[in-house]
């Protein structure tokens, strides 16, 4: 909580910046035909795609020149792409007894460092069929970092990189490259890493202080031991794969990541396939029949979210470059699993591709990492400075495993080449996550041609987090910035006593219309921003909020209704913008804000409001504020009403339209 009022005051003095300082641009409602104009200076940005090989150019010009990509030419830059960065990476390691601090001047001290690292090198192995990459012996190599990962106190995802690099050598221990090169003490030792007991209580069947989606990490550790006759106990395998299961089998088709407060989002997904997969290694068919129902539907949702540049989940934790990876790891899964594919090979092949494209741009050819702490990009709190090695080589470990698994599907069903770009349907429906009793949870997702958005009822880490408040992700020229305590589109209100509400975190009611162009949601129950997920009180106000598809345009109306006489002393919210300039005109009184970045524009009015909206806007600089999950958020729009009543009798209203063109 102390860190939640912190963040809250920082708002609230970079609201005030807002209105004092030059960069704000305050205006009225009250001249007529005025227009003002702001442009911000954009960040120089250079794209190094000379030295990337093929990379953003003999695919780019391909693309171009045809109408299909050749599966063997994609196959060819993937590799020769991880042999010069992966060759780059290892031959800056000098010594591993003690371990470097930096890799290619990173830190390599975060957590999962040495294990993220152990499972690129081990796939890089399987791929290639090789056990050197600059001079180095990758069995030898892989060995030591385990016990580095283990003096490091190394667990969760840790242990499982190290689980899946020891079978990448081969699932005989006998014949295993890397485990013939331990010594007995060092065997034992790797044992002891691969223990899903340091972050999983057996007796309690209960996760230490983790997130649900890491019971799939300890069933895919338990699950590979087991296959890898390092734990003969199969009863304990069992009964860690039935607990792991438990959602699923208790027949939820997507799964809360923090049961009961209804934190949904790229982790149901990611959950799901874990615990299958523990499953079928494990040869367990009543799981896997019991996962089934969830993964044909998540699949579904997915295919439904994606982008036509290969950007799946849009909104909640970890975005940005590791839900491109997701694209890749679940078009892999996919190919492996034909029955639950939503779309056929073909085009999971350009969803891959498209993917993979924008993580190869996004890559540094020069310093040899992904721009995870570029300018203006987002990232959450445990993505520190000290994992930024760690998040390039849990990249190249992602990558290099579903690239292996990838192009034996497309081998196996004879896919020679697939469109640069997938072919997205229309789609405008809901998706329940949670429907019965208490509070509702859900998604709404709209796709017309180019216009594609995701607006989500769900919970996050804390009451009314940025990123998972009911806003269209993915609207064009709207973003929400990271993990921020902040109202994107969904107020917060200050009422007499001081207290701050928000109607957030799911809805006690949702609405969707039949035809999927518009969803109603009911607040009845309120959070406070920044308090803990799942509180929810009745502040004697009710909240109804009807978001409606018209065209290129979206509108959002909101009714507030007191039970009994109720002073606000503010309400407030914003809408941030992946755009760089403003344009204020009015005509009539009507005021018209017209966000613009080259082509492309978000055009922002109130189209009638029974509260005294005031309008600002914000430019942002580098402040957090300004951090989305691919870039940078240079202006928000600010709304605020001070000191107005509410009363049974008279319940207020606005109504706001969001248009693109």
């Amino acid at each position: 909580m102390a860190a939640a009022a912190q963040e809250f005051r920082y708002f609230v003095e970079a609201m005030t910046r807002a209105k004092s300082s030059q960069r704000a641009l305050g205006a009225s409602f009250g001249s007529r035909f005025r227009k003002t104009k702001f442009r911000m200076a954009r960040p120089v940005i250079l794209l190094l795609c000379g030295s990337l090989g093929l990379g953003c150019s003999a695919l780019a010009q391909t693309q171009l020149a045809t109408s299909q990509i050749d599966v063997a030419d994609l196959n060819r830059q993937v590799r020769e792409f991880f042999q010069k960065e992966l060759t780059a990476h290892v031959a800056d390691i000098k010594t591993l007894n003690p371990p470097p601090d930096r890799v290619v001047g990173a830190p390599t001290t975060g957590e999962f460092s040495w294990g993220s690292f152990m499972r690129a090198l081990a796939a890089y192995s399987e791929l290639f069929g090789t056990r050197t990459i600059a001079d180095q012996d990758l069995p030898r190599m892989v060995g030591k970092m385990a016990q580095i990962e283990l003096s490091h106190g190394g667990r969760t995802w840790a242990q499982l990189y190290a689980a899946m690099a020891l079978r990448s050598f081969g699932a005989d221990l006998n014949r295993n490259a890397l485990w013939q090169n331990l010594t007995p003490e060092e065997r034992q030792s790797y044992r002891t890493l691969l223990d899903p007991g340091r972050f999983y209580d057996a007796k309690t069947h209960t996760l230490i202080h983790l997130p649900e989606n890491y019971f799939g990490v300890a069933a895919r550790i338990a699950a590979i031991d087991f296959d890898l006759g390092l734990n003969k106990d199969r009863t304990a395998l069992d009964d860690l794969l039935n607990r792991a299961a438990k959602q699923f089998t208790d027949r939820a088709l997507f799964a809360d990541d923090a049961l009961p407060t209804g934190r949904y989002d790229r982790y149901s997904n990611e959950y799901a396939r874990a615990i299958y997969d523990a499953a079928e290694l494990a040869g367990r068919q009543d799981l896997m029949k019991a996962i089934a129902p969830s993964l044909q539907e998540q699949m579904k949702l997915w295919w439904d979210l994606l982008s036509e540049d290969g950007y799946g989940y849009s909104w909640g934790r970890s975005l940005g470059a590791i839900s491109y990876m997701d694209t890749l790891e679940i078009a892999a899964f996919l190919g492996q699993h034909s029955e639950f594919r939503p779309a056929p090979l073909s085009q999971l092949a350009a969803a891959y591709f498209a993917a993979w494209s924008w993580l190869r741009n996004d890559f540094n050819a020069q310093s040899h990492l992904l721009a995870i702490f570029a300018f203006g990009r987002g990232d959450y709190g445990y993505i520190t400075k000290e994992r930024e090695w760690q998040q390039t080589t849990t990249f190249f470990g992602k990558v290099l495993a579903s690239h292996n698994m990838f192009m034996k599907a497309l081998e196996r069903e004879g896919v020679k080449s697939f469109p640069p770009q997938p072919s997205l349907s229309d789609v405008a429906r809901f998706q329940y996550f949670r429907n019965g009793p208490g509070r509702k949870f859900g998604v709404w997702v709209v796709r017309e041609g180019h216009f594609h958005f995701a607006l989500p009822f769900v919970a996050g880490p804390r009451a009314a987090t940025s990123d998972y408040e009911s806003a269209p992700d993915g609207f064009p020229g709207f973003a929400t910035p990271v993990e921020k305590i902040y109202p994107c589109l969904s107020p917060f209100l200050e009422l007499q006593d001081g207290k701050t509400i928000a109607a957030a975190d799911g809805a006690d009611e949702i609405k969707p219309a039949a035809d999927g162009k518009s969803v109603t949601a009911i607040w009845r129950r309120w959070v406070v921003p920044g308090a803990k997920a799942g509180d929810l009180a009745d502040a004697g106000l009710v909240s109804e909020v009807t978001w409606t598809l018209q065209g290129n345009s979206l509108q959002r109306v909101e009714s507030l209704t007191a039970s009994q006489p109720l002073n606000v002393r503010r309400l407030w919210f914003a809408i941030p913008s992946r755009y760089d300039h403003l344009e204020t005109s009015y005509l009539q009184d009507a005021r018209i804000d017209r966000l613009i970045s080259e082509e492309k524009t978000l055009e922002v009015q109130v189209k009638s409001s029974d509260v005294p909206l005031e309008i600002s806007a914000y430019a942002t600089g580098n402040d957090p504020l300004g951090r989305g999950d691919r870039g940078p958020l240079p202006i928000h729009l600010i709304f605020q009403a001070k000191n107005f009543s509410l009363t049974p009798a008279k319940p207020r209203r606005w109504e706001l339209s969001l248009t693109a063109y």
